[in-house]
């Protein structure tokens, strides 16, 4: 017997709005920051982006397998979790960082709740959060510094520690450091923030990278805009307050492009599926990650805090759901 979904009108179908476009519009959208990172950290970053994407796309396979079910290879869902699981690593991860949270975020993240659509966290960021939680070793900030001969190409974007761990260390009681890194021109403070390579993350060596995939996304209309902008404006206006120094707007500007922000405003907290489907609650969702962010950033022993404010949102979406439901046209 044919299953009929009720559901209020307009009842609507289009196949660029399909599960594989979007997919791949996310893949596309995600080139700039993998070409950047093969620029900047040669062979090692190809080697955790082939580990996380072949990973995740044998998993889903076998686990698709074992509840008996077709594969879901076709949608490109897994090959977006093992991209964005890859940029969110360090560029030194031991191979079995990525191979283990690749099968944690498919397995875990994604499979036990049936599937692509019907998870509430981010399958990526759980990933995540298992190989940090458990290979705190290997995944501390020494694992973002370069150990090895001095004449590797990429020696000299490695060697310093990344820029969150440098805001971290100097904290709120070295007022004058902080200024004193801080140009006081405002091309000199967009070049070092957007434009400028760092070290850290596959996903973080280049703000401009990300600006331009994140602006893909939204201009395709397939990415969460009331998300990003409301994560982004909250990291920014509370940077800009925590400042230390004579120019608040610059030290926000270092908040906002450095770490896993810009990344994870455009590619994190944007899943559709794990985010409210009420335009308030995306709303509420976005600067509930900037507030969280930030939190972490500021009052925890963590110098970066997406993953975790991204994951505590998610489970916070079914009840954003609730509070935020438009009032139906003529009810008084």
């Amino acid at each position: 017997m044919e299953k009929l979904e009720v559901a209020s009108s307009p009842h609507l179908y289009r196949v660029h709005r399909s599960t594989r476009r979007m997919m791949f519009q996310v893949i596309i959208a995600l080139l700039p920051a993998v070409a950047v990172s093969l620029f900047v950290f040669k062979v090692h970053a190809l080697f955790q982006l082939a580990v996380c994407v072949l990973s995740c796309m044998a998993f889903e396979w076998l686990f698709a397998l074992i509840r008996g079910r077709r594969s879901t290879l076709e949608d490109n869902s897994a090959i977006v979790t093992g991209l964005i699981l890859a940029l969110s690593l360090p560029w030194n991860a031991p191979w079995y960082v990525p191979f283990f949270g690749s099968l944690i975020a498919i397995g875990v993240g994604k499979a036990v709740y049936g599937g692509l659509g019907q998870n509430i966290f981010n399958p990526a960021m759980v990933g995540r959060a298992f190989v940090m939680l458990s290979f705190a070793t290997v995944m501390g900030g020494n694992a973002y510094q370069f150990q090895g001969e001095a004449g590797e190409a990429f020696s000299g974007i490695v060697t310093q520690a990344t820029p969150m761990v440098q805001l971290k260390t100097l904290g709120a009681s070295s007022a004058e450091q902080i200024s004193a890194s801080i140009p006081q021109d405002t091309v000199s403070v967009l070049k070092m923030c957007f434009a400028g390579v760092h070290n850290g993350s596959l996903g973080e060596a280049s703000g401009l990278a990300i600006l331009i995939g994140g602006l893909y996304l939204i201009i395709r209309r397939n990415g969460g805009w009331r998300v990003t902008v409301g994560m982004l404006a909250a990291v920014f206006i509370i940077g800009c307050l925590t400042s230390v120094s004579n120019a608040p707007i610059y030290h926000g500007l270092l908040y906002l492009t450095n770490g896993a922000v810009l990344f994870g405003a455009f590619f994190i907290a944007t899943d559709p599926v794990t985010n409210p489907i009420t335009p308030a609650g995306r709303w509420y969702f976005g600067i509930g990650v900037g507030i969280l962010t930030m939190v972490f950033r500021l009052f925890s022993g963590y110098p970066e805090g997406v993953m975790f404010a991204v994951l505590i949102m998610n489970s916070l979406s079914p009840l954003l759901n609730h509070i935020t439901i438009p009032k139906p046209f003529g009810q008084e």
